[in-house]
């Protein structure tokens, strides 16, 4: 495998990256006895696309089973009786302050206007970091997060370039760089290394705690606790090294800032998969780009040069941008088919990748023009372990709640909320 380490991190370096564990497919061969008549666990991602769709060339004419695809959605052709489409849901929409920002920043929380950050945004927690809680209690990672920003003149905010947050305030802040996120995931070697750290911490605390008043002892405790689990997830990996040599995993070797825009997406997109599929998290997302940048972005073999999304979004009244909008559309959803396509042949248990996971296409506008959030595009890949039937597009009731989605997301991977944002039920048009 190809490996590469970096130096021993400090001690008080060490703890905020330490998650980096790995864990092993689900394979029978690499189950362990009493899990091999387990079913695969179920999974959800997030494939987030900036700035909105051209509306006219993404929803189809048809509704109901074996509709036909829109131009937008004609790469998905493979995948189809593993999609579902979903239109007519909304995201609420809070006055006053910048759409892009909410589009990114409030798209997984739907957050209500009253429930506004001293910056203006509703930065509640996001449907992603919800399931977590629940979901993160078996893997490695409780969450991925992952962009594919190689902007370097960064203008704007970070409500523009994250779609992930902890909580009122604390953002899930995404990974750019895929080297670094392979390292944190498979760096084997410096997780072996860092047991031997964790060693020497929970003595100095052992030594310390004595000398310390109640309210230090209370975080010195927490501390000890995120201390006690990075050992847990070491201890997982240094069982199952036999097992784990035979996925001859190798480190990107391309520079992404050299990367042309579908290999930027592709190898972030092929991180996410394995992370998934090795049950290192349950949970994902994926920022195709950030929201509103203006900075010139290449598409090689889609335009001769580079192109402003942003600017674009505001001259859909122009036929040649309206072509070229939809053009640049086709592109993300090829990226995302591809995406499905090589889950769908990543065998698993009884099915594929693709059979035991949500994975979701959308933006948090449905039109960058006037920045509406009205009948926002929205396409699911995958079964969810079979708990809702695809091959189908399904016209919900006008002023359906997208958080409704998200609801019905969270009951699927085990986490029984009554609410989220601004939901109103799940959808049980949906669910089976």
């Amino acid at each position: 495998m190809n490996l590469m380490r970096t130096s021993m991190m400090g001690r008080r370096n060490f703890l905020r990256g330490a998650g980096a564990t790995l864990a092993l497919p689900f394979l029978e061969a690499a189950q362990p006895k009493a899990a091999k008549a387990s079913a695969p666990p179920t999974r959800m991602a997030f494939f987030y696309v900036p700035n909105g769709v051209a509306q006219k060339a993404w929803h189809p004419g048809e509704t109901g089973m074996d509709f036909a695809l829109s131009p937008s959605l004609k790469p998905l052709e493979p995948v189809r009786e593993k999609i579902t489409l979903h239109t007519n849901l909304d995201r609420i929409k809070v006055p006053g302050t910048d759409g892009h920002a909410q589009a990114s920043s409030c798209y997984l929380s739907s957050a209500t206007p009253d429930e506004l950050s001293p910056a203006g945004y509703p930065l509640k927690r996001t449907i992603d970091q919800v399931i977590a809680d629940e979901a993160g209690k078996h893997t490695a990672f409780r969450s991925l997060e992952l962009s594919c920003n190689s902007y370097r003149d960064n203008r704007e905010s970070v409500y523009f370039d994250n779609i992930s947050w902890y909580g009122h305030g604390h953002v899930a802040r995404s990974m750019k760089d895929p080297q670094k996120v392979f390292r944190r995931l498979f760096a084997v070697d410096e997780h072996k290394a860092n047991a031997s750290v964790l060693d020497v911490i929970l003595a100095d605390a052992k030594d310390l705690q004595p000398k310390l008043g109640r309210l230090d002892r209370d975080k010195l405790g927490e501390y000890l606790e995120s201390v006690r689990t990075v050992e847990r997830q070491i201890e997982r990996i240094t069982k199952r090294q036999d097992d784990l040599a035979e996925l001859e995993l190798l480190e990107p070797g391309k520079l992404w800032t050299a990367m042309r825009r579908d290999e930027y997406v592709q190898v972030m997109g092929d991180l996410m998969i394995l992370a998934l599929q090795t049950d290192l998290t349950r949970v994902a997302t994926l920022m195709v780009a950030p929201e509103r940048w203006d900075t010139p972005l290449a598409f090689h073999g889609v335009f001769d040069k580079p192109i402003r999304h942003h600017g674009w979004t505001h001259q859909q009244h122009k036929k040649e941008v309206l072509r070229d909008l939809q053009k640049l559309d086709l592109f993300h959803v090829e990226q995302f088919a591809q995406l499905a396509r090589k889950m769908d042949a990543i065998k698993e248990g009884e099915g594929t990748l693709l059979d035991n996971v949500m994975f979701t296409m959308g933006s948090g506008l449905s039109s960058g023009s006037l920045h509406e959030c009205t009948n926002l595009p929205t396409v699911v890949a995958g079964l969810g372990g079979g708990s809702f039937s695809a091959n189908q597009h399904i016209k919900h009731p006008k002023g359906t709640p997208i958080a409704n989605l998200w609801l019905s997301m969270a009951k699927i991977m085990g986490a029984n909320k009554d609410r989220i944002g601004d939901s109103t039920g799940l959808l049980g048009n949906w669910l089976s």
